[in-house]
């Protein structure tokens, strides 16, 4: 069941990753390549800080299934734009595992609670900000605008906190990752924003 919701949300963070491509009129190498990198690129560098070979090496569905996303966006993206607003909603859930399933795999391979916070978060936004350094974006962690990776740090460090606590297993990384979700959605919901500096005003 946990290799089949992480698939789930690697599908979602791949079909985010393909339509970048078709917007910025990519070739279908491109929009796969975005996918990839979206769906992957948090995990694999979390991987790597703990020393241990990545999960997208070790299963051949880590990489077909963003391939998957790619040829459904490269034959269908109006139809997948025009339902982005359902996807946001799996993407919003992808977002709450991954910070959670991060940070559950560092505390695992004992980081301390603060480093485990911060690569829960790695997991949940590294792919979208690789995305979006190719695609030549700003990175939306630099820009949180929008609320994504704020919940994706709540959720880390309730987990990590609750670790503290002496609470752990599925129960702690499940309501973490609710946490998260919860959060993410509620963003998109009421258009909860993360502060600007004192004093610039929001052009946005």
């Amino acid at each position: 069941m946990a290799e089949l919701l992480d698939l789930v949300g690697i599908f979602v963070f791949a079909l985010s990753g393909a339509l970048m491509g078709v917007r910025k009129r990519l070739d279908v190498v491109g929009m796969a390549v975005l996918a990839e990198i979206t769906a992957l690129g948090g995990g694999i560098v979390r991987d790597l800080v703990l020393n241990v070979r990545p999960a997208a090496f070790q299963s051949v569905g880590y990489v077909v299934v963003p391939l998957a996303a790619a040829v459904v966006v490269f034959f269908f993206h109006p139809h997948v734009a025009r339902v982005m607003p359902a996807i946001l909603v799996f993407d919003a859930a992808g977002l709450g595992l991954f910070c959670a399933v991060g940070t559950a795999k560092a505390l695992d391979y004992g980081l301390s609670p603060l480093h485990a916070t911060l690569l829960g978060v790695t997991t949940a936004v590294g792919g979208g900000m690789l995305r979006d350094i190719l695609a030549g974006e700003i990175p939306t962690l630099l820009y949180d605008r929008q609320l994504y990776a704020l919940p994706a740090l709540l959720g880390s460090t309730a987990l990590a906190g609750l670790s503290i606590a002496g609470v752990y297993g599925w129960p702690a990384t499940l309501a973490a990752a609710v946490l998260a979700t919860g959060l993410r959605l509620a963003a998109m919901r009421y258009n909860w924003r993360a502060p600007l500096a004192r004093g610039v005003g929001d052009q946005t």
